[in-house]
């Protein structure tokens, strides 16, 4: 199973609406990241949980959601975490 995948297994516990998960790690090979094995990665994604939280706690849900993914396998998560009909 890839690292976008396990993403995806992962996030599904907030219940998204949308989810689109790009691999960007081809960019930085050569980073010190990317020789330690950790990927970087962009991320949207929308749900419902998401509602009238702000944007601090959306992230921070989103890293409890990826759990171990964070130390290891992802090096650098861009994230944009909304609400439906936020986008």
């Amino acid at each position: 199973m890839t690292v976008a995948e396990q993403m995806q297994f992962k996030l599904a516990a907030l219940g998204p609406e949308s989810l689109e998960i790009l691999d960007e790690s081809g960019k930085h090979v050569g980073h010190a990241g990317a020789s330690a094995g950790g990927g970087h990665f962009q991320l949207v994604i929308v749900s419902p949980q998401f509602a009238a939280k702000p944007v601090q706690q959306r992230h921070r849900m989103v890293y409890d959601a990826l759990g171990s993914l964070m130390k290891k396998e992802i090096h650098a998560l861009a994230i944009k975490a909304y609400a439906p009909g936020e986008i």
